[in-house]
């Protein structure tokens, strides 16, 4: 037996949450058993539980992403994969549990000399990245990166690689706390998202504005940065954390001759799966040999996972939260 965490019914205020026991089901020929011994919250995991993720399971489901542990069985048409291997998963569902069942394609060995902590939260986060300012946004050494929502899981691994290519990175953070460290992290500069943050950008690069600029919060925070666009910028919309998902004036565009380019990495990789590998044996690569730095804010058991995605949901995070079952 073992213990999951599952939700029942879609709602936004995670009464729709619990933690149960389930019996060990049969293993399918092409699934891995794992036996889960970290898993990382991912904002798309508050959304899921109320139905506002492109990704809508059927409910009950089996909250979770993205997780590492340890392969304890595995089916008849597995042969990449043997008992005792330290591995990845990367899952719409299912981590957030002492053990989980998976297709082997979503499993991958985990990079050597990294935690348990480490190797669970970094796929999403800086997949998502990198696909957005190397393989979409084109990011170049010496350009300007502007990075919204710059504290969070998304927002520091935007950080993290804008400084590994070389360029000068502007973080946008909402607390005082966030900018200190994000500073400390590497940011060459820490502003506030308040309105008008616009004047700062321009201030900061000479009036010629942001050549990139990381947008995973949308609403009033993305109708400002279209102000604070360099000329042939690059605006990559990430997600709506913000609840109001903008629009752009086609005017806009057309007079500062810059591009909006839509990311959805893991989708990405779904339409070019060759492409979609080379991605994470990078990401890997640059984790493994710690030129990437994930950042873990704190660790909660599964009994804590509510308190966990209210931390998540409240904007506390700083980087990434993991449930250690």
């Amino acid at each position: 037996m073992y213990r999951s965490v599952v939700v029942h019914k879609l709602s936004d205020n995670f009464s729709n949450i619990s933690v149960e026991t389930f019996d060990r089901e049969d293993i399918q020929p092409d699934e891995v058993r794992i036996k889960v011994k970290s898993a990382s919250v991912n904002f798309p995991d508050l959304l899921m539980t109320a139905g506002l993720y492109q990704y809508k399971p059927e409910v009950p489901f089996v909250l979770g992403m993205e997780s590492s542990g340890v392969v304890i069985e595995k089916g008849g048409g597995v042969e990449n994969f043997e008992i005792d291997d330290e591995v990845i998963v990367s899952s719409f569902t299912g981590s957030f549990s002492e053990e989980l069942c998976v297709d082997k394609i979503k499993v991958r060995k985990k990079p050597k000399g990294l935690s348990w902590e480490q190797a669970s939260t970094y796929t999403v986060a800086y997949l998502t990245a990198y696909v957005s300012l190397v393989t979409k946004g084109d990011l170049k050494s010496g350009e300007t990166l502007l990075v919204h929502g710059a504290a969070g899981g998304v927002g520091l691994a935007a950080v993290d690689i804008g400084k590994f290519i070389g360029a000068k990175v502007i973080a946008v953070a909402s607390s005082q706390e966030k900018r200190d460290f994000l500073l400390s992290y590497g940011a060459d500069f820490a502003i506030s998202p308040k309105k008008g943050f616009k004047d700062h950008v321009k201030e900061l690069t000479n009036d010629k504005g942001a050549d990139v600029i990381y947008d995973p919060v949308g609403g009033d925070v993305f109708d400002e940065s279209i102000r604070c666009i360099a000329w042939n910028g690059r605006l990559l919309v990430i997600g709506f954390a913000s609840g109001r998902i903008p629009s752009v004036p086609a005017n806009m565009p057309l007079i500062k001759g810059f591009s909006v380019i839509g990311v959805r990495a893991g989708e990405y990789g779904r339409r070019s799966p060759e492409e979609g590998k080379k991605h994470f044996e990078e990401i890997d690569r640059l984790i493994s040999n710690g030129s990437l730095n994930p950042h873990i804010h704190k660790i909660y058991s599964l009994n804590e996972t509510l308190e966990a995605l209210k931390e998540l949901d409240e904007r506390r995070v700083i980087g990434k939260v993991c449930i250690n079952p």
